[in-house]
């Protein structure tokens, strides 16, 4: 497992379907995928999430899309140039939304402007848009984005953005349609190979192939998608023949699977970090009884927790090895990675204990963490594995694991002292989770836009603003070792493991997976 990792993060053979023309069209079949966690909205630009984004890169297209090493290929722009600050795009042309309606660079202009306007965005994309000044449409098939300084990952951030119509997405609210309007198949027009069909919350959500659609044709008439976050009855579910491919099935029942000649099953090194955050704002805190003062807003406190969590057995024993433990957010020699955190710290519990007394916390004190039930792989069970390993060094810890919709709320509203989460490194550097995750928040520059800790370090903060502005690789990645070095030197969260993502389907499917976890339906294929 540990050199299938190597080869993917310095860029081995991984193999795609991403090429234009890599299906096999089937006439008059379904696709029935169950899904781990259904999308909480339907609008593209309301949350920045993966159940969210692998369905609205089914309906929309961006206007470059990453490949499956992560790298921006054309999409809905056949070509560009960039000459310092201003890049120019050549637009696909006749291209057409699934409405029927053409698509032209004031669909992308209208797509970026609407992006900061949409109210009460969770992980909000301003994130990818953080280096933009201006976009401008010079013809229908010629746009110009102008960026505030030398933007190197400007393309790859584009990917993360599908362009709406303008013409169905117009509104009188500042956003156009709305959220629950869009949720609602209302201005849902977009250019990518489905259309919207229909939504029911809880049961199913339906997509027909988008017959306007500008590339080949994908392999299947219909893809009805089924939420089920009980990693075992999607398992039952695949066996019963009701659905023809799951999201990750349990780790624990791999081995029997693989032997299942009915069944293909596809392993992935992903760039999905698991991780722990801690509230360092708050006075006091709210998942701390009894504590005016927020001891995680002691260096050493944090550093205790971190000692104390044993990740090589969580690893082993909860997620049964598919997984690689984290010293950083993102794997080593990744770009932006430093060796200096390239392993994963090891447990010392005296030493956790002692910090913990140093901090003036000799016994310890109390701490509920939160946790999603179902989103992640093994998410409450690696919860529960971190509250015993703090229960330990005398932090009495209580899991407060939940449905992933209400556990985002919570955290959202920051009523968890610490939690348990996942980040997938879009872009491949280590940019990405540095301005999501632990940037000072500040979402409408497209900084700390998911640092729901509230970590602020404006040093960090400083070389991660110069590296997103240098061009030259090299400078670049000495800027984003230097300021990841600090975060995890100042456990600003703590690091758990990167998963392995996981696909179980039909001998006769494939599906190539992705380091990024999608599951994106048009690049699921018949067997040859």
């Amino acid at each position: 497992m540990a050199s299938r990792w190597l080869r993917l993060m310095v860029g081995g053979t991984v193999a795609t379907v991403m090429a234009l023309g890599a299906v096999t069209v089937a006439a008059a079949r379904d696709l029935v995928v169950a899904l781990k966690t259904e999308p909480s909205s339907m609008d593209p630009q309301y949350h920045a999430l993966t159940p969210n984004t692998q369905i609205s890169q089914t309906l929309f297209d961006p206007l470059v899309r990453a490949d499956a090493k992560l790298q921006p290929i054309p999409a809905l722009a056949e070509s560009w140039t960039n000459e310092g600050n201003v890049w120019t795009f050549k637009l696909r042309p006749n291209v057409k939304f699934s409405d029927g309606s053409p698509f032209t660079a004031e669909d992308v202009v209208f797509s970026y402007d609407r992006i900061p306007k949409v109210p009460n965005s969770p992980s909000p994309f301003t994130l990818y848009l953080g280096s933009v000044a201006k976009t401008e449409a010079v013809d229908p098939l010629t746009l110009r984005i102008t960026t505030k300084s030398p933007a190197p990952n400007l393309l790859i951030n584009l990917a993360q953005l599908p362009i709406l119509s303008k013409t169905a997405a117009s509104g009188p609210a500042p956003e156009g349609k709305t959220t629950t309007e869009l949720n609602s198949g209302n201005g849902l027009a977009g250019t990518g190979p489905y259309k919207f069909s229909s939504w029911k919350r809880g049961a199913e959500l339906v997509f027909e192939r988008n017959e306007h659609y500008w590339g080949e044709p994908p392999a299947w008439d219909k893809v009805i998608y089924r939420p089920m976050s009980n990693a075992a009855g999607r398992v039952a579910a695949l066996l019963a023949g009701d659905v023809d491919m799951i999201e990750d099935p349990p780790t624990d029942d791999l081995a029997n699977l693989k032997k299942n000649n009915k069944l293909y099953i596809e392993e992935t090194p992903s760039v999905r970090v698991m991780y722990v955050a801690m509230d360092q704002h708050a006075e006091p805190t709210p998942g701390i009884p009894g504590l005016q003062k927020n001891p995680l807003k002691d260096k050493r406190v944090r550093e205790a927790l971190s000692l104390a969590i044993n990740r090589e057995a969580i690893v082993d024993r909860v997620m049964g090895g598919v997984a690689k433990p984290a010293g950083n957010m993102l794997p080593y020699p990744m770009f932006g990675a430093s060796k200096e955190h390239a392993e994963a710290p090891k447990a010392d519990i005296e030493k956790a204990k002692a910090l913990l007394k140093e901090a003036g916390y000799p016994y310890g004190f109390s701490i509920t963490l939160g946790a999603p039930s179902g989103r992640y792989v093994n998410d409450s069970k690696v919860a529960q594995a971190v509250a015993s390993m703090w229960s330990r060094i005398g932090v009495k810890t209580s899991v407060e694991a939940l449905a992933p919709s209400v556990f985002f709320k919570k955290r959202d509203g920051y009523e968890f002292s610490a939690y348990l989460a996942g980040w997938s490194v879009t872009s491949g550097e280590m940019l990405n989770p540095l301005a999501s995750l632990l940037m000072t928040r500040n979402p409408e520059a497209g900084e700390g836009t998911t640092n729901r800790g509230r970590y602020s370090n404006p040093e960090m903060d400083k070389l991660a603003r110069e590296a997103a502005g240098t061009m030259d690789n090299d400078k670049r990645a000495a800027l984003l070792q230097q300021a990841s070095n600090m975060a995890m030197d100042d456990f600003a969260l703590l690091p758990l493991h990167f998963e392995l993502s996981v696909w179980a389907m039909k001998d006769d499917i494939r599906y190539e997976g992705r380091p990024d976890q999608t599951t994106l339906v048009q690049y699921a294929t018949l067997k040859k």
